[in-house]
């Protein structure tokens, strides 16, 4: 017992080090190393068991710098008060969606004010390609068509049933970076979901793209 308690203790410990090591700059395996005392070796395996919960994330050039759970982005900033006011606007749940892999990460979500609702919570993970956001992140050709189209694609109880969904492209650069998505209980749908709500939702996501690109960096 008191073993184990000892190697839980060295491992925050290592862990401790590693975030205050990056703590206000990115760096390298070999820097994290230098700047801790550990070897090369086991602070890249811990850095990289970091990553997959948040605590660290790795930028284009392989640095390690603080993740998620510490840094709110530049995309997460903006889109937090552009959701609320779509949840408010609609009555219905508003996420933001990225992809990571063949998996789609929910970045932000403003839930429903009503007791039936359509919920999951932030850093909530899902396989693609399901649901609206999924089909649109995977680059589904049917989802593509329907967003040159329409500016958005729907879901009609394909990933849950009883549940539906519509989302559009937030862009930066001419590259999507993020899905929004408005997901609702299909009985509060009149006619479908991107028929009832798809123009608010391509104008939400054209905002956050738009106040990106006025000199915002992600």
């Amino acid at each position: 017992m008191a073993e184990s308690a000892a190697t839980s203790n060295r491992m925050l410990e290592r862990v401790a080090m590693v975030l205050d090591a990056v703590d206000g700059s990115s760096a390298s395996a070999s820097e994290l190393a230098r700047r801790t005392g550990l070897s090369v070796s086991t602070v890249h395996r811990l850095a990289l068991s970091m990553v997959e919960y948040g605590f660290l994330r790795r930028i284009d050039d392989g640095d390690f710098k603080l993740g998620h759970r510490f840094v709110r982005t530049a995309l997460e900033s903006i889109a937090a008060p552009v959701l609320t006011e779509l949840r408010n606007a609609t009555g219905e749940t508003a996420q933001l969606w990225i992809r990571r892999g063949e998996r789609r990460i929910c970045r932000v979500t403003m839930d429903s004010q009503h007791e039936l609702k359509a919920t999951l919570p932030a850093g909530s993970v899902l396989e693609l390609p399901n649901g609206s956001s999924g089909r649109l992140l995977s680059r589904d050709p049917e989802a593509l068509d329907s967003v040159e189209q329409h500016g958005w694609v729907e879901s009609v109880g394909r990933r849950t049933p009883g549940l539906g969904s519509v989302s559009a492209p937030v862009m930066l650069r001419d590259q999507m970076i993020a899905t929004l998505c408005l997901a609702m209980p299909l009985i509060r749908v009149e006619t479908s979901p991107g028929l009832d709500f798809g123009e608010k939702v391509v104008r939400a996501a054209r905002l956050i793209g738009t106040e990106l690109e006025m000199g915002k960096q992600l």
